[in-house]
C-alpha cells in the first residue's frame, strides 16, 4: 500500500464531499471522520436531506443537488454512494466538474458502464476508484504479503461466502432488479473480487443461481478457474445467514480467514504440516473504511490517477465477470435494455 500518512492538503488531506445521504454514506463519513479527514460538502437530491446530513457530521456546505455538489469549487475528491443503477451518471457528473471520485461498490451496473467511467477519467486526468473497501483492510494488506511470500507455497484453491438474511419485501432494494438489487452485486461481488485480487481474473466462469418472484437473484454460485489453474468457489445469499469466513489453501499450508472475513477481522496461517506458522489480529478504529479513502489520497498526493491494489482495470475486468455470471443465472436488469 502507498504511503498513508501522505496528503495533498496537509495536515488532513483532499477535502471530501460526500454524494447521496444513505446508511452506507453515513458509515463512510464517520470513518472519514474517524481518521481526521476534511468532509466539506455533502449533496443530495432534496436540501432537507443534505441539510440534515451536514448537520449530524458537522459539514459546512449542504447541496440541494449532486450537480451543486460536483461544481462546489471546495471539493477536491467525491464519495457516491448513490443506489447502484446512479453510480456511473452521479461519477461522470463528478468527473466532469475535475473531481477525483470514489465510487461506492459495484462500481457500476455493467462493464460497459465502466469502460465510460474508466475513459472519461482517463481524458480528464483524475482518479476514479471504486469503494471496495475491504482490499485496503490491514489484514487482507498482510494476507498478500504472506502468499506473495510463497509462505502457503502455490495457492490451488480459495473458498469463500457472503451470506445474510435480508428482507424477502419485493420493494426492498435488494429484489428491486430497477434498483440493482440481487445477492450478487451486494454480496457476491465481495468474495469474487477477493478471488480476483489472490488468485487473477478467471479464465473460465461457471455460476449457478436461485431467482426471487422479483427476478432478481437470492442465492448465487460459481466456480472459477484462473490464470495459474488454481480454481475458486464462492456463495453469495441475501436469504440465508452463513459464517462468511474465507480460506486459501495452498501447496505448503493455507490461510484461514475468520468470519465475517470481507471486515476487519483476524486469520491463521498453517503449515501443510498442521504447525501454525502465524496468527494475525485485526485492531482498528472505526469499522475500517477509512483505509481506502487514504488510499486514494495518498495516490493523488502522488500525482497518480490510478493505484496498484485495484487498478481501473481490473475493476472493469471484475465488472465483466459479474455481467457473465449474470448472463449464466438469467438475471438482466431494465436498463440494459
Amino acid at each position: 500500500m502507498t504511503d498513508q500518512t501522505s496528503s495533498e492538503h496537509t495536515p488532513a488531506g483532499l477535502r471530501w464531499g460526500i454524494l447521496a445521504t444513505g446508511g452506507i454514506a453515513h458509515a463512510f463519513t464517520r470513518d472519514l471522520l474517524t481518521a481526521g479527514r476534511r468532509v466539506v460538502a455533502v449533496g443530495s437530491r432534496t436540501e432537507e436531506s443534505a441539510s440534515r446530513f451536514a448537520a449530524e457530521y458537522g459539514i459546512p456546505h449542504a447541496h440541494g443537488s449532486y450537480e451543486q455538489l460536483a461544481a462546489d469549487p471546495e471539493v477536491d475528491i467525491i464519495y457516491v454512494a448513490t443506489p447502484h443503477p446512479a453510480h456511473r451518471d452521479a461519477a461522470a457528473l463528478a468527473i466532469q466538474h475535475g473531481k477525483h471520485v470514489l465510487v461506492e461498490k459495484p462500481f457500476t451496473l455493467t462493464r460497459d458502464e465502466a469502460v465510460v467511467l474508466r475513459d472519461l477519467a482517463a481524458d480528464a486526468g483524475v482518479l476514479v476508484m471504486e469503494a471496495m473497501w475491504t482490499r485496503y483492510l490491514p489484514h487482507m494488506v498482510r494476507l498478500r504479503e504472506i502468499v506473495a511470500a510463497g509462505t502457503i507455497g502455490d495457492v490451488r484453491a480459495l473458498f469463500a461466502d457472503h451470506t445474510q438474511s435480508i428482507s424477502d419485501d419485493p420493494t426492498h432494494r435488494l429484489n428491486d432488479l430497477a434498483l440493482g438489487g440481487g445477492a450478487l452485486l451486494d454480496l457476491g461481488i465481495y468474495p469474487v473480487s477477493f478471488a480476483c485480487d489472490v488468485l487473477g481474473i478467471p479464465t473460465q466462469v461457471r455460476a449457478l443461481g436461485r431467482l426471487q418472484e422479483t427476478g432478481a437473484d437470492a442465492e448465487v454460485a460459481t466456480v472459477m478457474t484462473h490464470p495459474s489453474g488454481a480454481v475458486s468457489t464462492t456463495v453469495s445469499s441475501s436469504r440465508a445467514a452463513g459464517p462468511n469466513t474465507a480460506h486459501i489453501v495452498g501447496t505448503a499450508g493455507r490461510i484461514d480467514i475468520s468470519g465475517v472475513w470481507y471486515s476487519a477481522t483476524d486469520f491463521r496461517v498453517t503449515g501443510a504440516d498442521g504447525t501454525v506458522i502465524e496468527e494475525y489480529r485485526t485492531e482498528i478504529e472505526g469499522r475500517g473504511m477509512q483505509f481506502q479513502a487514504l488510499e486514494a489520497e495518498a495516490l493523488v498526493a502522488a500525482g497518480r490517477i490510478d493505484g496498484d491494489i485495484l487498478p481501473i482495470a481490473e475493476t472493469v475486468a471484475i465488472m465483466g465477470v459479474l455481467d457473465d455470471i449474470r448472463a449464466q443465472i438469467g438475471v438482466r436488469y431494465p436498463q440494459e435494455g
